[in-house]
């Protein structure tokens, strides 16, 4: 039986980091190799990070990722290399590499570019069109990379069709959305069926920014089924035996196959490209396939926040993190994540009480902090408010207090966390949801002052939802009780609530999914049974806070359409849909 051992390297790049980048591939191609591995994958522009975004536009960025995978070269001597970076030739690429035996063995160049919700290839690179199949051991194996094995006629199937490749390897770096783990496996699913073929997907891993990479390397039988699979956000070598014998079988009597190939244009000649084979190991120790349950639900949610803030401090070499604690439940769930994601001596939590600021909303946040362990400072911003205000009582003469004097205790808030921030180097994390920044429901340079937005992308509905999630992974509750079931208030005025100025959560959220993230417009939503008032009122208001938006802070990206590259509306829009 031909059998071929494949290790699938599913790391944590930093974008720019071609140095760092390349001392892990190093040690991932060691201990792949220790191990026994044939063939080594790593994702989607390894060597560069992703998205490299306008450093493509430097060209030394581009010669000095081309030196490192010069380097990498001498490292197949032992193991077949297959590794993404960018190519230069009579234009850029999006390229994978493959190396064996200490020489540059082919390149690839991705097919498809897609310039969609938060991708720009087309911006950077061209498009390649050419195919080719490696044989290693007798066994042909074909090279594509990421949005290629999306389309049910790219690359995958000309090479598994026209070049008889029995195992298709795809390197990729595809972005986290709720849900999309399981599209993902599900369409790899159909591939390898389609081309009867066995199909290795090797996933990167790591925050960048507001995107996140889950991981979730898998390898799929020809017949559909999973073989392994690498956990979620964490880095992993996944290592498997796979034995191509059964496709040659299976597609012996796929009828599909003789009818397809009567007639093959120009065009999808593969290219045969043979491969020295590395010595086998002796008494070569069985590899134990990784079958492991896929995260989901509020698990999946929490882990991808977790990994997204850890990344985006440690990358950008902050160490630690300070917020605003209000005792509301926006707040405590960062404050959560925070202490989770980079250790609670890394958080600290600023508690700053107005007249407005309740009693149990000062039990509540201390109560937390208690919990979590993590410091907290107290400072109290009546008296600098009253200043704000004597010094501006001349020019607002007798002007009734409206929400003017309310943004102006929000603001003050911003300017003290910022001050800690620009004293001690820690990093402010904001700690507004989606549904607030959906319309406008936040001060510009008050609650929305800070470096990193970690909910920013999560309803208020969903924020619920990740604090019973939070309380139910530890024996000790973490977040009061308390706080998941009073009334959301801003406490800037007395007896405030949300609903006074908002429709309830429980309607908004859904009126916002259906407008912000699949495009609904006001008939349509109207038509869905949702109040015209409420309906015309949210609309205008996310209208109406575009130029907020643009101002405010980047964050975790969760859903399959967040505000920022995901979402680009104009400021200036005369366009009205309600």
């Amino acid at each position: 039986m031909r059998s071929i051992r494949l290790a699938l390297a599913q790391i944590n790049s930093t974008v720019g980091d071609l140095e760092g980048n390349y001392q892990k591939v190093i040690e991932y191609i060691n201990r792949a190799t220790k191990k026994g591995a044939e063939i080594i994958a790593f994702p989607e522009l390894s060597l560069t990070g992703y998205p490299p975004e306008d450093l493509l536009l430097k060209p030394g960025f581009i010669d000095d990722n081309l030196e490192y995978l010069n380097k990498l070269i001498p490292y197949s001597k032992n193991i077949t290399i297959i590794i993404g970076f960018v190519d230069k030739q009579d234009d850029i690429y999006n390229a994978a590499a493959v190396l064996n035996n200490q020489q540059l063995a082919g390149i690839y160049h991705k097919h498809f570019l897609p310039n969609y919700g938060v991708f720009d290839e087309n911006r950077y690179f061209q498009n390649g069109y050419e195919n080719a199949v490696y044989i290693l051991k007798d066994i042909r194996i074909g090279v594509n990379i990421c949005e290629d094995i999306w389309y049910p006629y790219g690359a995958p199937r000309d090479q598994a069709l026209y070049g008889n490749a029995e195992i298709i390897i795809n390197l990729s770096a595809s972005p986290y959305s709720i849900g999309k783990t399981q599209q993902r496996v599900q369409m790899l699913k159909q591939r390898a069926l389609d081309n009867t073929a066995i199909v290795a997907y090797v996933g990167t891993v790591g925050g960048q920014d507001e995107l996140i990479f889950d991981g979730n390397s898998v390898i799929v039988s020809e017949d559909g089924a999973l073989i392994a699979n690498a956990p979620s956000f964490q880095e992993d070598l996944l290592f498997a035996d796979l034995h191509p014998d059964n496709v040659f079988t299976r597609r012996l009597h796929d009828p599909r196959r003789r009818k397809e190939k009567l007639f093959v244009p120009k065009e999808k000649i593969v290219h045969q490209v043979q491969l020295t084979a590395t010595p086998e190991i002796k008494n070569k120790v069985p590899i134990k396939q990784s079958i492991l349950k896929f995260r989901k639900g509020t698990e999946e949610i929490y882990e991808a926040l977790k990994l997204g803030l850890k990344d985006y401090v440690g990358k950008n070499r902050f160490e630690k993190v300070v917020l605003g604690l209000s005792g509301g439940i926006d707040s405590a769930l960062v404050s959560a994540i925070a202490s989770d994601a980079l250790g609670n001596k890394n958080v600290i939590g600023i508690i700053m009480p107005s007249e407005f600021t309740s009693e149990q909303s000062l039990k509540d946040a201390c109560r937390l902090a208690e919990n979590l362990k993590i410091t907290t400072h107290e400072i109290s911003i009546d008296k600098i408010l009253e200043v704000y205000l004597q010094e501006l009582n001349p020019h607002f003469k007798d002007a009734l207090r409206d929400t003017t004097e309310e943004n102006l205790q929000a603001r003050i808030r911003g300017n003290l966390l910022m001050a800690l921030s620009n004293k001690f180097g820690w990093l402010v994390l904001a700690t507004g949801n989606k549904s607030e920044i959906s319309v406008g429901y936040c001060t510009l340079y008050g609650d929305m002052a800070g470096g990193f937005s970690v909910i920013k992308d999560v309803p208020k509905q969903l924020v619920y939802e990740l604090c019973d999630y939070r309380n139910s992974i530890t024996e000790k509750e973490i977040i009061p009780k308390s706080i998941l079931t009073k009334a959301p208030s801003a406490e800037l005025k007395a007896n405030q609530k949300d609903s006074d100025a908002l429709p309830p959560y429980d309607i908004l959220d859904p009126i916002l999914r259906a407008y912000v993230e699949d495009d609904r417009s006001y008939e349509e939503i109207v038509s869905q049974g949702f109040n015209p008032k409420d309906v015309r009122k949210t609309i205008q208001l996310v209208e109406g806070s575009e130029y907020k938006r643009r101002q405010g802070s980047p964050g975790i990206k969760i859903t399959h359409r967040a505000f920022g590259k995901d979402r680009r509306f104009p400021i200036t829009n005369r366009y009205k849909n309600h």
